[in-house]
């Protein structure tokens, strides 16, 4: 990588991310909005620079033996920079929430109080083999009024550079800081480290990674850290569920994009439907190269009716695994309270659902499930800012505090309380 990406100044990058978070926050909706269009257009206007970087990226990341899947996360082609646009057009064309009253009241003493929505700040967010992400960091966190300083992973940085660029003269044209988006241009790891202690000038730090990268985050981090992103995710399928149907829903939730966290991974069926239902699936998923590791009794009743579909023995760790690839969990289970078990056991509280035409096992299964998204009858693919009409996302928190589900511009905001008086003194 060229010399002049080596030298990173991690203490000047928050110094500036602070001054100009500071000069956001007095930015009107109009004037936010009319940055976001400016980037829209730079992409489209430097396509060809984009897509040259990103081809590099490509051929050393493809050098180095990156599977399909990563290669597929990492490539733009002129169709995705077209959406990324169009994406960025879309979040201008968003509801503002900063300055938003959350709520207001008169207390007995006649002061007036509310609450009002704010920036949160400086965001530091630390993310991995995907370029469009830089975008769409950078789209939500402007329409909120932060700044953010990125780390992408060294596999894209030359895309990352080119987007930052892009990001950062469209700034410029719009009359803004170019320090409002950050791009810490070094892959050297100890940069994280520092980023995670840098909390004179950050305010909260985004991980969107792996389930290693999110434990670095909460054990070195100084800052606070909204972690997620990391999906093992489940569909029951009960004993009323519309069977036929129930196909549609599973081989959309595991095949339509294997690659991402709210891909199905585990699928639990009820007993009473196993044998009708398994063989069925096997069928379904053998045209799409689905691997099935099943239970001894799943694997009984697959042994020779598996339709071309790939069976094998589920090992001790399968039900723990987040597989981000074309194999899929299975289990058959007794119960609904047998389901819930599993999940309660085995999930990481991102996306788990129930395929059911009994009403009173959806509610149950509502009730017990404390996932950031639980469904019924649906595809877990659906946890998405976009899919939820947030808009792009900065990522998909499984915490309980602050932000949870996909975050939006409303999770990228805290409040303040603005209190009017009359010259009021306590007693």
């Amino acid at each position: 990588m060229n010399e002049a990406y080596t030298h990173v100044d991690l203490i000047a990058m928050g110094r500036a991310a602070k001054a100009a978070s500071r000069e956001l926050a007095l930015l009107t909706t109009a004037q936010k909005d009319a940055a976001l269009l400016a980037i829209a257009a730079e992409l489209e206007a430097q396509t060809a620079i984009i897509l040259e970087q990103n081809a590099c990226d490509i051929a050393e990341a493809r050098a180095k033996g990156m599977g399909d899947a990563l290669l597929d996360r990492l490539l733009l082609n002129e169709k995705r920079i077209a959406a990324l646009a169009a994406d960025t057009r879309k979040v201008a064309t968003l509801p503002d929430p900063v300055g938003a009253e959350i709520e207001g009241r008169v207390l007995p003493n006649g002061i007036r109080l509310s609450r009002r929505r704010i920036p949160i700040g400086v965001l530091g967010v630390i993310y991995e083999a995907r370029p469009n992400v830089t975008i769409d960091i950078a789209t939500l966190s402007l329409k909120t009024g932060n700044a953010v300083i990125l780390r992408g992973g060294s596999e894209t940085l030359r895309s990352n550079l080119a987007l930052v660029a892009v990001i950062q003269a469209a700034l410029q044209k719009a009359g803004l800081p170019s320090a409002a988006v950050q791009l810490i241009a070094n892959p050297d790891r100890a940069l994280v480290t520092q980023l995670l202690r840098l909390d004179a000038y950050v305010d909260m730090i985004i991980p969107r990674g792996g389930a290693s990268l999110h434990r670095l985050c909460r054990e070195q981090s100084t800052i606070p850290v909204i972690t997620g992103g990391i999906g093992i995710c489940h569909l029951f399928v009960d004993a009323s569920a519309d069977l036929t149907r129930a196909l549609d829903v599973i081989e959309n939730a595991k095949v339509q994009r294997p690659s991402v966290c709210n891909a199905l991974d585990t699928l639990l069926v009820h007993r009473a439907v196993a044998a009708t239902f398994l063989p069925a699936l096997a069928e379904r998923l053998a045209r799409s190269g689905v691997e099935l590791r099943a239970t001894p009794d799943a694997l009984e009743i697959l042994r020779d009716r598996a339709g071309g579909a790939k069976v094998v023995p589920a090992g001790p760790e399968d039900f723990d695994q987040e597989w981000l690839a074309l194999i899929l969990g299975v289990k058959i289970v007794d119960s609904v309270d047998e389901a819930i078990a599993h999940i309660q056991a085995h999930s990481t509280e991102h996306s788990d659902g129930i395929l059911t035409n009994d009403w009173r096992n959806a509610t149950y299964f509502v009730n017990a499930i404390n996932s950031a998204a639980v469904f019924v009858n649906a595809s877990t693919r659906f946890n998405d800012g976009g899919q939820f009409g947030l808009g792009a996302e900065v990522a998909i928190s499984t915490q309980k505090l602050h932000a949870r589900g996909p975050m939006g511009l409303e999770a990228l905001t805290t409040y303040k309380w603005i209190v009017y008086g009359d010259m009021h003194v306590r007693d």
